[in-house]
């Protein structure tokens, strides 16, 4: 059985960057981090029974992504899937039905085990796409902004300017001479920020938990709905508001899901708006003309199908069989698409499941998924000339 190793080298801790190397007895005295170990797909429990329709059309959306990058590989991921393999079986994608994908996809990909430190566990989390209540013009009960990316917003990656500092994405202003970081939330949250407003919500709430989502669908006062997008953030530290009350002992650990956490922040909107506010990271939004959010590889994500992982492990784009359960203890075994990323979805076994757009029973299935499970990563396999 083969087993493809991976090293993550000073150069990732420094500066987001690794070093493949070609097996442990290159680090004498060392244990692999990162481990692809080769399967059947006899290993990959109900592998034969999938038939997805929904994951043929979320594949062709990375396809679509793939073909307008460069490189040798698909992203910087220490996990390596040649790109030309990889556009190679998307170009026969017209082929591939429900009835004919698991025969296709045995035929063309080799299933891999993805391990950390010699554990194939990892936590698998959801999140969902939001409903909110809106509408365009301001009023009494819509007096929340929605804000677009201010025009005053700079990034700029420090690398550009020394070749020696890290290459990072900094955001920051300009006040008079200086460039200086960017507003945190407390700030931006003040009358007179100036920024477009793109919409006017009659929730705050509603408006914080679309920002940890990402996105949302708006059900506009006049009928019509749009739907939102991730603009840009302002470059602060993210906190989560489940970390900052359980910190603080206003909820209790049994009650950290987001359902609960939403109850508590409208019973206790008056104290509450002072611990969400310290969450400096704040997300400016856009209207997206898409079937569905925009996910980080630039294509709408599909429910059941799109998982958030660590691009620094695993590249957008990956085919995934992922193997945990959800919020019921339901199993969830079946083929993914890694098509997105998180700001707490970190490590080489890690993932967010998107489970859909909707209301509060989404927000109550997706809150609530937080358990062990596993993947394997699918890499084509090479094609004999």
């Amino acid at each position: 059985m083969r087993r493809f190793v991976f090293i993550l080298g000073i150069s990732l801790l420094l500066f987001g960057c690794g070093k493949e190397e070609a097996g442990p007895e290159k680090v004498s005295g060392q244990k692999p981090a990162l481990e692809l170990e080769e399967v059947s797909f006899e290993k990959l429990e109900g592998f034969d029974q999938e038939q997805g329709a929904d994951f043929i059309k979320a594949w062709k959306k990375s396809c679509a992504a793939v073909e307008k990058t460069s490189g040798d590989y698909l992203g910087q991921a220490e996990i390596k899937i040649p790109r030309e393999d990889y556009l190679r079986l998307c170009n026969r994608l017209n082929e591939v039905t429900p009835r004919n994908l698991i025969s296709f996809i045995k035929a063309n990909f080799t299933p891999f085990l993805v391990k950390y430190n010699g554990s194939s566990e990892g936590k698998f989390t959801s999140y969902y796409e939001a409903v909110i209540h809106a509408s365009r013009q301001p009023s009494s009960k819509y007096k929340y902004p929605i804000y677009g990316r201010p025009d005053n917003l700079i990034e700029f990656n420090p690398h550009d300017f020394d070749s020696s500092l890290p290459s990072k994405r900094l955001v920051g202003r300009v006040d008079g001479t200086r460039l200086v970081p960017y507003y945190e939330r407390r700030e931006i949250m003040q009358p007179g920020f100036e920024a477009p407003v793109i919409l006017w919500g009659d929730s705050y709430v509603d408006i914080y938990i679309m920002q940890i989502q990402g996105s949302a669908v708006a059900r506009l006062d006049d009928g019509s709905e749009e739907r939102i997008a991730y603009a840009d953030n302002n470059g602060r530290e993210f906190q989560g508001i489940g970390s900052i009350l359980l910190r603080k002992g206003l909820i209790k650990p049994g009650q950290a899901s987001m359902g609960k956490i939403k109850q508590w922040l409208n019973d206790n909107y008056a104290e509450a708006v002072h611990h969400m506010n310290e969450n400096q990271r704040f997300i400016f939004h856009r209207f997206n003309s898409a079937d569905g959010p925009i996910g980080a590889q630039g294509v709408a994500l599909t429910a059941g199908r799109s998982l958030a992982v660590d691009r620094n492990f695993v590249p957008l784009g990956a085919l995934l069989w992922l193997e945990t359960s959800g919020p019921d203890k339901e199993p969830i075994h079946k083929l993914m698409v890694a098509q997105d990323i998180g700001g707490a979805i970190k490590g080489a076994v890690r993932g967010d499941y998107f489970w859909g757009s909707g209301d509060d029973d989404i927000l109550h299935k997706a809150g609530r998924m937080n358990a062990v499970g596993r993947y394997f990563v699918l890499i084509p396999k090479t094609e004999k000339k």
